[in-house]
Parts: structure tokens; C-alpha cells; sequence
């Protein structure tokens, strides 16, 4: 494992974890005791010749295991360059990232110490609550070439960028702060598409009076949702052209507005993992939760350190 020196120094620079000293201190008094509590389960659970507890004990603490995983996921780190790093073997590192990476996943997104939001439906009610609007946009992730012979091979292949990709639809509120980042869907999937069927029609129509912003897209939701969803104004008309000034104008307003989720996939793809994912496939929806949950972590604390100061 890694000296305390070196210990420190990763802790205390952000350019390495992404994460600021704060917010480590508090990942590692929250998802401590749940790691240590399925691991002790999963000891218990497995037949033993021995006692839970004999035999060789762990190089890496939690500290260090919890520091490898956002170092892998904000530059990509393969699993050997974290071994050396560490000082452990490359399945110890394989291991460590698959235990830590869905107790992060699990966390949701934070808005508020102590509060977290973890679904589509709660995202919905916070806004009604706060009286905020929500800004939804869907993003691309590009992976690896599906195996020749798959019957879902040519799913994968996005329209827009023409490459494998799988899609995430990402919610924030009017400044930009992340809420929500949905469970990834293959790349040829339609932005609406996916927004219905994450149930979002549904829970506008029977929900609170929530404004969400959205881009052409997703053209078609504002009807199904009682023009709760507004998109920018319509491109072609085949009869009664608008005053083309005032399009434009509304257009640019719109756009102004909604700008800001595009700042929130931006910070999202500042994490390595999520320019381009060269791992499994079945692990991008942990690896995209994850990332969502450190970023509105970091985000919050921002917000609370601006306050203070």
C-alpha cells in the first residue's frame, strides 16, 4: 500500500481524484462502515474451514481502496498502473474498483448535506417542492465494438456520431447542478424515446407543475405532458412562416436558458471513463452513477464553502 506521504498528497491535490479534500473525508465516513459491513457479510456468508478473520489480512485499507477508485475513473488508470501505484496485484485492483465503484452508485446525487436524490420520481418532486425548473439533454458515451456475431451489434451504432455509443439522459436544475443521470441505453436509441421510457411523460402529467427544458429532441413531450416540457420552436413549417426575426429570438432565449445542462455534461466528461468507457459494457451504468454522484458531491460542497466564505 501506499506510504502516508503519498497517502496525503493524493488527498490533498485535486487534479488527481477530482475530489476535494472535504468531500474524500466525507465518502470515507459514509461508505466506510457499508463496505466493511458486506464485506464481513460476505466472509460469513461463504463455507470456512477457518474462523472469519484467520489468514492473510489486506494490503490495501479502505482509505487506499477508495482513492484508487476515482483516480481510475477521472484519468482512466488501467488496473496495472494502480497495482505499482499501490503496491498490491492487478486483481487485487480489479477487485477493489468492483466493490467500491457500486457503494458510490448507490449514493445518488447530492443537492443538499445530507439530502440525495436517487430516482426520476424524486428529481420530479424536489422541483415541484423548490418551485425550480429542470433541464434535460441526452449524452453519448463511446465504447468498444460490440463482438462480431451479437445479435444487437448494429444497436449500438449511433446515428448522430456514426459510432458505438450508449446513451444517458442528464437532468439539472436552472444553475446547472447535476440531479440526475439515467441508466445508459444502447446508442441508436431516441432521445425521447429514452425520456419515455424512463417513465418521465407519466410523471410530469401526474405530477407537480414542473417547467423542464429540453432541445429538439425531444419535440412531441410538451403535448403528452401539458406543455410541461418546452422545446425550442420548430425549424420547417410548410405553411404560415413565422416572422423570422422573432424565431430566431426565441430560439436564442431558449437556448440561453438551457445551456447550462450542457455545462453539467461537460464536468461529466471531464472523467476519463465517461469520453470514452474501454471497460465492460454491463459495468457503464455503475461507472456513470458513480461519476454523477461524486460530481454533484463536489458541487455541493462548492456551493457550501462559497456560502461560508
Amino acid at each position: 500500500m501506499v506510504g502516508n506521504v503519498t497517502r496525503t498528497a493524493i488527498i490533498s491535490d485535486r487534479r488527481i481524484t477530482g475530489l476535494s479534500a472535504a468531500v474524500i473525508a466525507e465518502l470515507v465516513s459514509e461508505v466506510g462502515p457499508l463496505w466493511h459491513e458486506r464485506h464481513q457479510a460476505r466472509l460469513a456468508s461463504r463455507p470456512r474451514k477457518r474462523v472469519v478473520g484467520a489468514g492473510a489480512k489486506h494490503r490495501m485499507v479502505f482509505i487506499d481502496r477508495l482513492l484508487a477508485t476515482p483516480v481510475h475513473l477521472r484519468h482512466g488508470v488501467t488496473h496495472d498502473v494502480l497495482a505499482c501505484w499501490f503496491g498490491v496485484d492487478r486483481s487485487t485492483v480489479t477487485r477493489v474498483i468492483g466493490e467500491v465503484r457500486p457503494l458510490l452508485e448507490e449514493r445518488g446525487c447530492t443537492i443538499s448535506p445530507g439530502v440525495r436524490l436517487r430516482t426520476l420520481a424524486e428529481v420530479v418532486d424536489y422541483l415541484g417542492q423548490a418551485g425550480k425548473t429542470g433541464i434535460i439533454d441526452g449524452t453519448e458515451i463511446r465504447v468498444r465494438r460490440p463482438a462480431v456475431g451479437r445479435k444487437d451489434r448494429d444497436r449500438f451504432i449511433s446515428g448522430k456520431d456514426k459510432q458505438n455509443a450508449v446513451k444517458a439522459m442528464v437532468f439539472t436544475d436552472g444553475d446547472g447542478r447535476l440531479l440526475f443521470c439515467s441508466p445508459t441505453r444502447h446508442g441508436s436509441c431516441a432521445d425521447i424515446t429514452h425520456a419515455r421510457e424512463l417513465g418521465l411523460v407519466k410523471l410530469l402529467a401526474d405530477g407537480p407543475g414542473v417547467e423542464i427544458l429540453a432541445d429538439a429532441g425531444y419535440q412531441g413531450l410538451g403535448a403528452q405532458t401539458g406543455g410541461r416540457v418546452v422545446t425550442p420552436p420548430h425549424r420547417k413549417f410548410k405553411k404560415n412562416a413565422p416572422d423570422w426575426e422573432m424565431h430566431e429570438r426565441q430560439r436564442k432565449a431558449h437556448s440561453s436558458r438551457r445551456i447550462r445542462v450542457e455545462h453539467g455534461i461537460a464536468h461529466l466528461k471531464n472523467w476519463r471513463a465517461l469520453s470514452r468507457h474501454l471497460g465492460r459494457r454491463e459495468h457503464m451504468d455503475d461507472t456513470v452513477q458513480a461519476i454523477a454522484g461524486l460530481l454533484s458531491q463536489q458541487q455541493t460542497a462548492h456551493r457550501i464553502l462559497a456560502w461560508q466564505t
